[in-house]
């Protein structure tokens, strides 16, 4: 930390009018460094992602979801109604306030609201307005509206996932809102930060999200450029290494509040060359099976890749996942538990760096958030806030932000317009 305790985006201010995933975690980016992000929701249309668990036992409504509050710490959060003509006043105040307008609402919506970027640069001339439309504010898609699920399929992921022989079984979670979007729409809006301050010229940042989650699909798309091939779905294995795969361990037994269950355990192993399948050769005992002619070498393990696997897991079955791992990898040949979310809780890597940060919220309690995903040396990340409830700083934001009166703010909440 620096002497002076200034984060990197200290003094900067964003008006965040987005929801769901990729411009909410974008905007949580932002809060962690040091920016002043003021979430604007509505009692008219709360965020859908309010309403999605995972939620405290025993604890329902708006304000616990485990989903949403993991993306925004940090943040202020008001309540407007926009579908009003005052309300839309007071997003333009709140601009007017914004060094950074941030959004993956669809055209239309804006449209409506008053809230396109030729709109706001009538407010605020030198605004970095930051716009996430799934398929691009033009183009015959434009007002095409989806999320993470949608943007797997049409982008070509799905058509790779899954098993050869059977549909494809998708990312099962929507990768895209997650990582892609909303980490390239900071890279962007910093490097247009970094403009204004050496020219004072704001600008529009356009991400259409169909176009950044596509980028990341580069190999598929230059084997088809280059060799006309399309890629097919191969289960989890790859050309050059075999065996390559998840391999069903040694079954636990883990409470619920319904009883103990059954709980599969994997762990993951591949060999890139013949020297590291001597080496899972050996580690394993060198069993008869192993020696024979059709696994000596690459050509022959991808032939008879189906036996292979089912010899292997024969003898990871009668193991745990971590006695796997640690058997191979002492022996030189990489493989890796296939986590779930509470071996990464509980990882003492991820512990001893202090990834997971843990927060206390006025309703869903003490709660672990995701950590930031980058360190900065001398101006680390700080999560100093839980993220807010549903107009839990209406008040607060609208005095010291927006300059209201209390009389002002009363009529207002009696309008319905702070709602």
């Amino acid at each position: 930390m620096t002497s002076s305790g200034r984060l990197p985006l200290t003094g900067i201010n964003v008006a965040d009018f987005s929801w769901f995933g990729a411009g909410p975690i974008c905007g949580q980016a932002l809060a962690v460094y040091g920016a002043t992000v003021v979430r604007v929701e509505s009692e008219t249309h709360v965020d859908g992602l309010r309403a999605i668990g995972p939620f405290p036992t025993g604890k329902t409504g708006y304000n616990v979801s485990g989903y949403f509050n993991n993306y925004n710490a940090n943040k202020l959060g008001i309540t407007i109604d926009l579908n009003t003509e005052k309300g839309r006043g007071l997003a333009l105040r709140l601009v007017r306030w914004a060094d950074v307008f941030l959004t993956n609402m669809t055209p239309r919506i804006l449209g409506r609201w008053g809230l396109t970027y030729e709109e706001l640069v009538k407010v605020r001339p030198d605004i970095i307005a930051a716009y996430q439309p799934m398929q691009g504010l033009d183009g015959p898609h434009r007002d095409f509206l989806g999320f993470g699920a949608v943007l797997g399929p049409i982008t070509g992921f799905n058509h790779l996932v899954g098993f050869p022989n059977r549909p494809p079984a998708g990312l099962g979670t929507n990768y895209p809102d997650y990582v892609i979007n909303p980490m390239h729409t900071v890279v962007a809006i910093v490097a247009a930060l970094r403009h204004r301050r050496r020219t004072g010229r704001g600008q529009r940042v356009e991400l259409a999200q169909i176009e950044s989650v596509v980028a990341a699909l580069a190999p598929a798309v230059m084997d088809y450029t280059v060799n006309g091939r399309t890629q097919e779905r191969a289960g989890n294995r790859i050309a050059h290494a075999a065996p390559h795969g998840a391999f069903r361990c040694r079954t636990i037994k883990v409470p619920t509040p319904f009883g103990e269950r059954d709980e599969d355990r994997w762990c993951v192993i591949a060999c890139f060359d013949d020297e590291q399948w001597a080496k899972l050769r050996l580690a394993i005992g060198d069993p008869d099976w192993a020696r024979d002619e059709r696994f000596s070498t690459h050509a022959g393990r991808k032939a008879n890749e189906d036996d292979l696997e089912r010899s292997i897991e024969a003898w990871t079955a009668e193991r745990s996942p971590e006695e796997v791992m640690a058997t191979l990898q002492a022996a030189g040949v990489p493989a890796g538990v296939v986590q779930n979310a509470r071996d990464c809780l509980e990882d003492p890597h991820l512990r001893e760096r202090g990834y997971y940060v843990y927060l206390d919220h006025p309703e869903a309690g003490r709660t672990a958030y995701d950590g930031s995903g980058l360190h900065l040396s001398e101006t680390p990340a700080r999560f100093e806030r839980a993220a807010p409830c549903l107009g839990e700083h209406t008040h607060q934001v609208c005095k010291e932000i927006l300059g209201l009166s209390d009389e002002e703010i009363a009529e207002l909440t009696v309008e319905e317009v702070l709602r």
